[in-house]
């Protein structure tokens, strides 16, 4: 975070005038009470002294350079103490490094009970180190994913601050040791340190020479010589130091002169459970993945020191490098931090001394030494980093002239978010979290506006005025254009005239620089190229070709993203200098196009500089380091050369800002986790005036920071103005929500995760199911109507055709090569059975080499939570709609309701709403009242198989006969379309907002892009579409269309709502005077990833939060689905006898065989032992509606592979059971599968490769959500002697989901001793225990039905 004075300081730095000096030498308004600190060197106020080297640099040579790191994100050096000792000074150490100049109290952890916890060698074996002093970060990996714990500080005890000598001068406030509640902490003298310190070396001397194992090493240890167990500091008891919670004042454990100032450090209660929760990334409830630690990490008593101490193997596991991480080394290496230590030279620099490893059995380990600057990047143990430079023997030193690290380098942050932050940290922070707030706005699309004229004219056609015009009235008749017109309220005239302005400009620009004008190479640019002393030199500067137009390039080395404008080659001549056959230098360009004011900032340059960064690695190396920038407005172009500084600085704070996003929980506080700090507010009023995350900042500051969130504690103006209108509860819930979203961003990601593309290769990929290599291209890629490419691709060579894209699934395209990553992305249209996939991608790529090998990789998007937090920072806006909202969702206003139908229905509507309300049931008449009286809302609770889906349609029917507005919403495409092919049948007319190629084939005709295929060329013609339909259709995330910036419902229905998160519920409420929301809470629960966010209750939907008003809410409690006994299994479950069957029929219902008869007589021929043949036809009896089979005796044992878990028997089993029932005459399409795991999906979808079960569907549960079959087989995996268990198991509401899909046939696979220990599965089993539904399978069952399968 740049504040204050810097702001000034940073534009004198790039208008050319400023030096070199670090700017952590700089002054500001609040380092005076910093400075004064000096001169008492007990505290820990440091200032770095003048650098001699730094002092004489010469000005800035170039204008384009980065400052250095501000004086506010950067840790200064310690100063050489005054003492005639050479001894090694200790400094103090944060988990995370933050600005050294910062008070740090003191700080202690339980863990911390030996000496070895502290040292300060003072022997003849430490004058010589060249390391200076050290004290290694403790820090406790507690769980797989290296969660960073806060050791939370306590401020030295009442006393005066004593004059101390030699290392003591810094080492009282910082080596100290928690020992009892009550007893303060003592510490032994620099001599006796040293002679334990021996006396420990010459034991493990011993363990070496007489062939004794090593003790293990502790995750809490973390220097070479602390490989020590507690025994070892017992045998150094006779050596002359005493017990640090025993020793006298005065005594040998005390320094000298430090008598009487001992440290109260009271053992916080819990143990060091307290400071260590469980793991956020929550990889002990993985799907897919078995490990021998799950049961351990959800022991409490595993958390006790005791444990810790005593089972060596378990701490081991403990620190164990989590399974989704993937290291590496070569170009895209990836180092995971073992340690990190402090260090202070003999100069009285601090650097920073990393111990790190590229293999996941952390052996070998090799060093990172940042210094001059570098030690200021805020890493930590368990972080992962990627180094630039070189490497002498796993020895890497980055310096002010050497080498790169980049923090976290899978996160890609975008060159535009690096180059905001420079001013402000904070505001690029709340940028990168709250993406969806940022609103578009008339300057921003007349820049998009001109940017796409420019862009066409420069592929295609030139920049003659014509062809300038003609571009012109395209893109007025585009139709992205017009919906941003639409949304801001402007005309096309208006947006003409803007436009207009440019184009002389434009024509200007290609005059003087394009190769193909007259007068190119006449244009005199100042110039200065990497490696050149002098400032520059006016130079001929020609455009030869346009390269790519909106190349998206992304750097997995330096942890970097972007979008270049224009990709040109351009020549650069000088007159009598670099010149061959007088061509000059060329080189291929980043073109960056403003059309702002031309202002040359700091940002722009910066764009560029890292433009050109992440351009290094494509082009060839003899090609120049430049890149330009031209402001379309003057038609004026810059060069803009990046020097290693730019980078190293631009570089820094791309780290910064990494670490504030990765970073942004706190875990370890007696409270449970909490927000990490966030930059403090600048002090630029006239920045923050026009900042598009003031209301973020602010609300954050008020709810976070108790409204003190400025540079020096002070409240920002704005803060008040900005939140006036929130009460505490509103603040409460923002700070509340913006925790559980920071936590579940912390957790791990599925197979898919982007990072995969460039560490992992194809085969690996290919056998997740999550890409498909090998490809190179068939022809030319065809334009399509929506602006994207239509590209067919097909396999290389005659291998294996393994993939798991489908039809409808986001797609990235990278080079096999791993040279270009996501060169273009789109979706896949068609997969052939030979390995041919059709794509619609967003870039041609036909301008690659047509031997390229591409590979195409599944896409979830990026892993974020961004519609979330728009949702949640909406709801704090200053609007009668978020007030509104607030009231009913946080303050939980009672609901309101009209006293009677007759002043909702208008006359003309009641014969048609009377004729609708007859073919519903009761509950279903209820609820349509319940919803046409409401003023607010109504909860629909619609129970497994009670018709939410005919309900729904019913009640827009209604709503439409009545003239009502209606918006209807759910979080799933299917769940909208299944609602509007009902509709269809009624000839009720709508609108289906979305990408035409995710909605079902029936609906497409009514979407937005065909209906605008037929010709919308004007905004009157736009905006009577959008106004055409009472009734309009999206997800939950598609409310940011511009159709909702000008049009507001009476209605707005939410399908799956219990699903849906309830942040992201709240995005369709906004535009709604009534919302009514219907699901179940008792079946699937918002997906959560992180166990703590779900424990805090991110689970909670917006339905169950507002069910506790029970005059809200209607119950459909009468079923259609299933028949009786397999009812009663969920009323037994779940609804304590609420479920009712809705007919007679219903409840009797059997299954029907045909051809059972015939089965039985083969079975007969083809088993030879009667038990076999009594279990199989005991299984399958249609008047036998449910059955568990036990296999404990078959027996079935799970596996874990790489890929997850399954179970090979139980596949079996479900194969011959599902061979059987086809046989009896059950058809293909009537019998589901539903197993918990992937891996289990993909053992049974083997087996039932054959055509026969094509129509068989085999799914987790969660994709039979809503959805049902006639017969049902439920494979439930875990069987294990060792009693492990998962997550997904303990969850009742996915247990309900599984055991109501079947209608008529429901068979249960598992093993009971093993299910038993899940709390539902027990129930579940003991209810069917009494009814005689278990069937105990005899030994190797599975091997006699295998004979009978198809």
């Amino acid at each position: 975070m740049i504040a204050g004075n810097n702001q000034r300081q940073i534009g004198a730095f790039f208008s050319g005038g400023a030096t070199g000096v670090p700017s952590a030498l700089k002054k500001n308004a609040c380092t005076a009470e910093r400075m004064q600190a000096l001169v008492d060197p007990t505290t820990l106020h440091v200032q770095k002294e003048s650098d001699p080297e730094w002092e004489n640099l010469p000005p800035s040579p170039y204008p384009s350079c980065v400052p250095e790191t501000p004086d506010s994100q950067i840790r200064t050096s310690l100063p050489v103490p005054e003492h005639t000792s050479k001894a090694q000074v200790p400094v103090p150490c944060s988990l995370r490094s933050q600005a050294f100049g910062l008070q740090k109290s003191l700080t202690a952890r339980k863990f911390l009970l030996s000496p070895r916890g502290w040292r300060t060698p003072l022997g003849p074996a430490s004058l010589g180190s060249q390391n200076g002093g050290v004290l290694s970060t403790r820090r406790l990996l507690s769980d797989f994913g290296g969660v960073q714990k806060n050791v939370q500080s306590r401020p030295l005890s009442a006393g005066g601050s004593p004059k101390l000598r030699g290392d003591s001068a810094f080492g009282v406030p910082l080596k100290a040791v928690r020992a009892s509640a009550t007893t303060p902490v003592k510490r032994k003298s620099s001599e006796d340190e040293w002679v334990a310190e021996q006396k420990r070396k010459q034991i493990l001397r011993q363990y070496r020479t007489e062939g004794i194992p090593e003790p293990v090493r502790t995750p809490i240890q973390t220097n070479r010589e602390d490989n020590v167990l507690s025994l070892l500091d017992q045998q150094l008891t006779d050596t002359g130091s005493k017990s640090h919670s025993g020793a006298p004042d005065g005594g040998e454990g005390v320094p000298r002169g430090s008598e009487g100032n001992h440290l109260h450090m009271p053992l916080s209660g819990g143990g060091l459970g307290d400071t260590c929760p469980s793991s956020n990334r929550d990889l002990a409830a993985s799907e897919d993945a078995l490990t021998g630690l799950e049961d351990l990490l959800q022991d409490e008593s595993f958390w006790s020191d005791d444990k810790m101490e005593a089972d060596q193997l378990d701490a081991n596991k403990l620190r164990a490098i989590p399974n989704d991480v993937i290291l590496s080394t070569g170009l895209h290496n990836r180092y995971w931090v073992l340690d990190v230590q402090e260090v202070v030279t003999p100069k009285g620099d601090l650097e920073k001394h990393l111990k790190i490893t590229a293999s996941k059995i952390m052996h070998p380990t090799e060093s990172c030494v940042l210094k001059e600057g570098w030690e200021s990047t805020s890493v930590a143990i368990g972080d992962i980093v990627h180094l630039e430079g070189e490497s002498d023997r796993g020895n890497w030193f980055i310096g002010r002239d050497s080498g790169f690290l980049v923090l976290q380098p899978d996160v890609l942050i975008s060159c535009t978010s690096i180059s905001n932050s420079i001013r402000c940290m904070r505001r690029a922070v709340f940028s990168e979290r709250f993406k969806a707030f940022d609103g578009g706005s008339k300057q921003m699309l007349n820049g998009t506006m001109v940017h796409e004229i420019f862009q066409k004219a420069a592929t295609s056609g030139g920049f003659h005025p014509q062809r300038l015009q003609q571009l012109l009235e395209e893109a007025m008749l585009g139709p992205a254009f017009l919906r941003e017109m639409y949304s801001l309220k402007l005309s096309q005239a208006d947006m003409r005239r803007e436009v207009e302005e440019y184009l002389p400009s434009l024509g200007k620009w290609a005059s003087d620089y394009l190769a193909s004008s007259a007068q190119a190479g006449k244009k005199q640019l100042m110039v200065k190229l990497p490696g050149e002393c002098h400032q520059g030199t006016a130079c001929h500067v020609t455009v030869t070709d346009i390269v790519d137009i909106e190349e998206n390039i992304w750097s997995p080395r330096f942890g970097l993203k972007g979008k270049i404008d224009v990709t040109a080659r351009v020549q650069i001549q000088r007159r009598g200098r670099d010149q061959v056959g007088g061509r000059g230098r060329e080189g291929v360009v980043p073109l960056e196009l403003k059309t702002g004011r031309e202002s040359n900032s700091i940002e722009h340059r910066s764009q560029v500089i890292l433009y050109n960064l992440m351009s290094s690695e494509r082009r060839e190396a003899a090609e120049m380091e430049a890149g330009f920038l031209l402001y379309l407005k003057t038609g004026s172009m810059h060069a803009i050369t990046g020097s290693r500084m730019d980078k190293r600085e631009l570089l820094k704070l791309r780290n910064t800002l990494v670490y504030h996003l990765v970073s942004s929980v706190k875990h370890g506080g007696a409270g449970g986790p909490y927000l990490a700090p966030l930059p403090n507010i600048v002090t630029d009023q006239q920045a923050c005036r026009f900042c598009s995350q003031k209301r973020n900042c602010a609300v954050y500051s008020r709810a976070m920071e108790d409204g003190k969130g400025g540079s020096c504690g002070s409240q920002p103006s704005f803060v008040e103005a900005e939140t006036q209108h929130l009460r505490d509860a509103h603040l409460h819930y923002f700070a509340h929500w913006l925790l559980l979203c920071s936590l579940e961003a912390e957790a791990p990601e599925g197979r898919g995760h982007r990072q995969g593309i460039w560490l992992q290769e194809v085969q690996e990929r290919e056998a997740h199911g999550c890409c498909m290599g090998d490809l190179v291209r068939v022809g030319e890629a065809m334009p399509t109507s929506d602006h994207m490419f239509a590209q067919r691709f097909r396999r290389r060579g005659m291998g294996p055709v393994g993939t798991g894209l489908s039809v409808g699934d986001g797609v990235l395209l990278s080079r096999q090569d791993k040279q270009l990553f996501a060169v273009a992305k789109g979706f896949v249209m068609d997969v052939a059975g030979d390995g041919g996939v059709l794509c619609k991608l967003n870039q041609s790529i036909s301008g690659s080499p047509g031997d390229a090998i591409f590979r195409l990789d599944k896409d979830e998007g990026e892993k974020g939570l961004h519609t979330h937090l728009g949702n949640l920072s909406k709801l704090m806006e200053n609007s009668m709609e978020s007030e509104r909202l607030r009231d009913i969702i946080i303050d939980l206003r009672p609901p309101c309701f009209f006293e009677s139908l007759s002043s909702v229905l208008p006359r003309d509507a009641k014969d048609t709403v009377a004729s609708i309300l007859k073919g519903l049931n009761k509950t279903q008449k209820q609820a349509m009242k319940k919803v046409l009286l409401s003023k607010d809302y109504t909860v629909i609770v619609g129970m497994p198989g009670s018709g939410k889906t005919t309900t729904i349609c019913s009640l827009v029917r209604i709503l439409h006969a009545c003239g009502f507005s209606v918006l209807l919403t759910s979080y799933t495409h299917s769940a909208v379309d299944n609602i509007l092919v009902k509709l269809l049948r009624f000839r009720v007319g709508f609108l289906r907002l979305g990408r035409t190629h995710k909605v079902h084939t029936d609906v497409q005709p009514y979407t937005e892009e065909w209906r605008c295929a037929s010709g919308i060329r004007t905004l009157a013609e736009l905006e009577q579409l959008y106004n055409s339909e009472l009734v309009v259709a999206t997800t939950c995330m598609g409310v940011g269309h511009p159709l909702f910036s000008r049009r507001r419902f009476d209605f707005c229905i939410v399908d799956e709502a219990s699903q849906i998160s309830q942040l992201v519920c709240l995005g369709p409420l906004f535009y709604a005077e009534r919302f009514v929301l219907v699901g179940d809470q008792q079946q699937l629960a918002p997906i959560v990833r992180s166990r703590q966010a779900r424990d805090l209750g991110m689970d909670e939907s917006l339905l169950k939060r507002l069910e506790r008003h029970s005059d809200a809410v209607v119950e459909l409690n009468l079923q259609y689905r299933m028949n009786s006994d397999i009812m009663s299994l969920s009323n037994m479950l779940m609804y304590g006898g609420k479920l009712e069957c809705g007919s007679e029929r219903t409840g009797r219902a059997m299954l029907e065989l045909p051809m059972w008869g015939a089965v039985e007589q083969e079975l007969e021929l083809n088993l030879n032992r009667s038990e076999y043949l009594a279990w199989i036809r005991a299984a399958l009896e249609p008047q036998k509606p449910v059955c568990f089979l036990d296999t404990a005796k078959v027996p079935a044992l799970e596996t874990a592979t790489k890929g997850g878990i399954s179970n090979t028997n139980e596949a079996i089993l479900v194969h011959g059971l599902v061979s059987l029932l086809l046989k009896a005459g059950c058809s293909a399409k009537d019998i589901g599968v539903i197993a918990p795991y992937r891996q289990q999906l993909a053992a049974i979808s083997g087996l039932l490769s054959s055509p026969a079960f094509n129509a068989v569907e085999v799914n987790t549960v969660d994709k039979y959500q809503g959805r049902d079959k006639n017969v049902i087989i439920v494979s439930f995996v875990r069987s294990n002697t060792q009693g492990r268990t998962g997550e997904l198991l303990k969850d009742w509401r996915r247990l309900n989901v599984a055991v109501t899909r079947a209608k008529l046939k429901l068979l249960l696979l598992g093993s009971a001793p093993t299910l038993k220990l899940f709390a539902p599965l027990e129930k579940l089993l003991g209810h069917l225990e009494r009814t005689g539904g278990i069937l105990l399978l005899p030994p190797a069952a599975h091997q006699d039905l295998s004979r009978m399968c198809l």
